[in-house]
């Protein structure tokens, strides 16, 4: 099947190359969302979404590539801890935020637990539907049995009705461990690889930048130079773009601007790894004060120094004078040695953004249950649970379709995994050491808790009994099984919250 073609001159030779969507996992990340708009093969093909454009043009976070690199971390490391860290944002603080009210803590356990019910059955039986595979037998019996475990400790702390500081430390502890399991793992697996089989160097040609280069040496001044990079539209994808995709680009576009305004991005993979001197110097004084105005929605920022100065215009008046300093002591051509920092300060900044939109869902999930008269619970599994996961749903999905249903079934339990023992173990710890409390009360609401809590565990199950009986292959009926059991398990949720069914 011809996918595409490069011409290219070589030695008076034309060579004509195949490109097809799968090369994208060849390239750096900053090339995958242009190669993925100018392929063929990556356009959608039977659908109304574009998954390949939407996780590799929207799912894209540089600043994690950035620390990585920066850090040494392995690539497993990195996917167990920050990565996690990037694609659970959503579903940790949701979960810290609902923690932190007793009238709320029903939205957290809905929402942990019915998501983790969502991906291991609409997830994962979508992965199965679209690119029947043969999983790997030992990642994928560690991945469900360590979140066995972690569902069934929750299970057990619910039905207690507390957690104490032991058990908290206890969640992080399991997670530690999770980790150490599979750095170990690809360790002893790289191992053997290498033992048995020589290095293999792939052929890829790049195209050369170079060409591109002006003839003449330019230098762009720093009003330019802000201006373009506080530009969040692109005039030539603005030209060739659907009007609806026009209207959704100007209702994101003041959201876009503040998140230009105070999240510094750090690039690896660009040359000057996206060095904007007058942006990046804005940044040291709009970001530190976005830290001090969101967290705790804003009482620390708002507190005043020996009864005068307010900590916001004291954090302003440091950044403005670190803004100084590093805007005369650099250049707009090359980067300083600690332009990593940036990254480091970006991730904290949008992790503060996820939990300021993450406190504000959690609160109107609340306001609906209060006039609609629904629990926390059943919101939290279906609303909460559904917007948290549709991101990874879509990523899995894609990634599937490209060729890798092994790392999406993966992503599917690593996923979920950090977010029960982070978002349970984190978001308790933070409510003890709020209130000075050694534990923290766990009432689960009425009958519907305990079928969330059931399903969970059942789907878990059936996982690691019928998958081993597949000899680890998930066809498309399987998928489809996976798909039914969400269906009934929604309906008896629904029954149940209703009081059609009841003990």
């Amino acid at each position: 099947v011809l996918c595409g073609s490069v011409t290219s001159l070589k030695m008076g030779m034309f060579l004509c190359i195949c490109i097809c969507c799968d090369k994208v996992m060849n390239l750096s990340a900053s090339q995958r969302c242009e190669f993925v708009r100018s392929t063929p093969d990556c356009a959608a093909d039977g659908g109304f979404i574009n998954y390949p454009w939407i996780t590799f043009c929207l799912f894209f976070c540089p600043n994690l590539s950035a620390i990585s690199s920066t850090l040494r971390l392995t690539h497993n490391v990195a996917g167990v801890t920050f990565l996690a860290l990037g694609n659970g944002a959503p579903d940790v603080f949701s979960a810290m935020a609902a923690f932190s009210h007793p009238q709320t803590a029903g939205l957290a356990i809905g929402a942990l637990f019915g998501a983790g019910i969502f991906v291991t059955t609409v997830v994962a039986g979508s992965i199965a539907l679209v690119k029947p595979f043969t999983a790997a037998s030992r990642p994928f019996l560690r991945d469900v049995i360590f979140y066995m475990a972690a569902v069934f400790w929750t299970f057990i702390i619910l039905y207690r009705g507390h957690i104490d500081l032991r058990e908290t430390f206890g969640y992080l502890g399991l997670y530690i461990l999770y980790v150490v399991t599979v750095v170990v793992s690809a360790c002893v697996y790289n191992r053997r690889i290498r033992s048995h089989s020589g290095t293999v160097q792939d052929s890829v040609q790049e195209f050369d930048h170079n060409e591109y280069e002006p003839l003449l040496p330019f230098t762009e001044s720093t009003a330019n130079i802000f201006l373009k990079a506080i530009n969040p539209v692109d005039t030539r994808t603005w030209r060739r773009s659907h009007w609806g995709w026009k209207v959704l680009k100007i209702i994101q576009l003041p959201f876009e601007m503040v998140l230009l305004l105070t999240v510094p991005l750090v690039d690896s993979d660009k040359e000057d790894r996206n060095w904007k001197r007058p942006l990046n110097c804005l940044h040291l004084i709009t970001a530190p004060l976005v830290c001090v105005l969101t967290f705790k929605s804003g009482i620390y920022g708002l507190y005043l120094i020996e009864g005068a100065i307010p900590v916001w215009l004291l954090t302003a008046l440091i950044g403005v004078f670190l803004s100084g300093m590093v805007f005369y002591s650099t250049t707009n051509e090359h980067p300083p040695p600690y332009h990593f920092l940036f990254s480091l300060l970006g991730f904290v900044v949008s992790a503060l953004w996820i939990n300021v939109v993450a406190s504000e869902v959690v609160n109107v999930l609340h306001l609906l249950g209060v006039i609609l008269r629904l629990s926390n619970t059943v919101l939290g599994l279906t609303l909460l649970a559904w917007g948290n996961s549709i991101g990874d749903c879509f990523a899995d999905i894609t990634i599937a379709r490209q060729g890798y249903p092994r790392m999406a079934i993966s992503a599917c339990f690593g996923g979920i995994i950090f977010n029960m023992l982070f978002g349970v173990g984190l978001g308790c710890l933070l409510q003890m050491l709020t209130h000075n409390n050694g534990f923290v009360m766990l009432q689960p609401e009425g009958l519907l808790c305990w079928v969330l809590a059931a399903a969970l565990g059942l789907s878990l199950v059936l996982s690691f009994v019928l998958v081993p009986l597949q000899c680890f292959h998930l066809s498309r009926a399987y998928g489809v099984f996976l798909l039914l059991f969400y269906v009934v398990f929604l309906i008896i949720a629904l029954l149940t919250e209703f009081g059609k069914i009841s003990v």
